[in-house]
């Protein structure tokens, strides 16, 4: 574990001078209570040279990084806990093309690295409570202006191409005084919206949303209220979208300012990524982020994978 709180990128390179430092910590992070092995989890495990462990019921070898984003990378620990401290303590997370400058490397191995890192940020959201008290909904709409297009593909009349360059819509959920949840869903319709509400949030909630016609429904189970926007409504005593609506500016900033673009495919792991900075942002030093972020490891994803389709 850290032996001083680490504030900046040079304690972190302090903290973990060389590999063995990072195995180290990250040992402890994930074996608090003894080695387990990733293979047979109530197997024996005996202790061999080189950081190395041996699984008895299965007879293979594993180290620390089994199983993990870190499994079969030959990049340097200590270069994978500079990118996860920049990518948990940046408000607005850092692109590839900086992260490949800063990191000495190319940006396809900044960009996969990065892809690694945000598949761990949404890993324990099926485990969490509902939220309950006031709720606040709203969706949103994540994609490119049609004026700035070429010429050729706005020419483009086909269903596949006006279903590529269609904008994506995220559905977001924020308990007052507390964390948010939000996910990339198909559209804006009832089908798409209702089931994830109903499965984020407590019966006995009180919830707000704007006049949208698709939440209509959510009265038959909620104390359901609405703002009428449309009518330049914002506030009306507590009722209001305003929580949610500053998640979804810091996440439009972030998205425009820092990645210019973001793919259907991988909308939902950037997502996590700001879903995550909003909810450790109270109380949540920069040191315990990190480590929050390592304890949730064991998520690997291969490039084949991210690139498919």
């Amino acid at each position: 574990m850290f032996n001083k709180e680490v504030k900046s990128i040079l304690d972190l390179i302090q903290a973990f001078p060389n590999e063995q430092a990072c195995i180290e910590h990250l040992e402890v992070l994930r074996w608090s209570n003894g080695v387990v092995s990733p293979f047979e989890p109530t197997s024996k495990v005996y202790n061999c040279k080189g950081n190395r462990y041996k699984c008895k019921e299965s007879g293979k070898y594993f180290n620390v990084k089994t199983d993990t984003i870190f499994d079969n990378t030959k990049m340097p620990l200590q270069k994978w806990f500079i990118a996860i401290w920049l990518v948990t303590s940046h408000k607005k997370g850092i692109s590839s093309l900086q992260l490949g400058r800063d990191l000495g490397i190319t940006q396809k191995s900044a960009w996969f690295m990065l892809q690694r890192i945000r598949n761990c940020f949404g890993l324990n959201d099926d485990n969490q409570d509902k939220l309950q008290g006031e709720v606040e909904i709203d969706e949103t709409y994540v994609g490119g202006k049609a004026g700035n297009r070429s010429a050729k593909i706005r020419a483009d009349k086909s269903e596949a191409t006006k279903e590529h360059y269609k904008k994506s819509t995220v559905l977001g959920m924020v308990e007052r005084g507390g964390d948010v949840r939000a996910m990339h869903v198909q559209n804006a319709t009832e089908i798409s919206l209702l089931p994830p509400i109903v499965n984020n949030i407590a019966f006995n909630s009180s919830i707000y949303t704007d006049e949208l016609t698709s939440y209509n429904k959510l009265e038959r189970v909620y104390d359901h209220q609405t703002v009428k926007h449309g009518r330049g409504e914002y506030v009306r005593g507590r009722v209001s979208t305003n929580s949610i609506e500053s998640f979804w500016a810091l996440l439009k900033r972030g998205i425009y300012g820092i990645y210019h673009f973001t793919s259907k495919k991988h909308l939902q792991l950037y997502v996590d990524e700001f879903v995550f900075r909003y909810n450790t942002r109270k109380n949540t030093t920069e040191s315990e982020r990190f480590n929050l972020l390592l304890s949730n490891i064991e998520n690997r994803i291969t490039y084949k994978d991210l690139i498919n389709g």
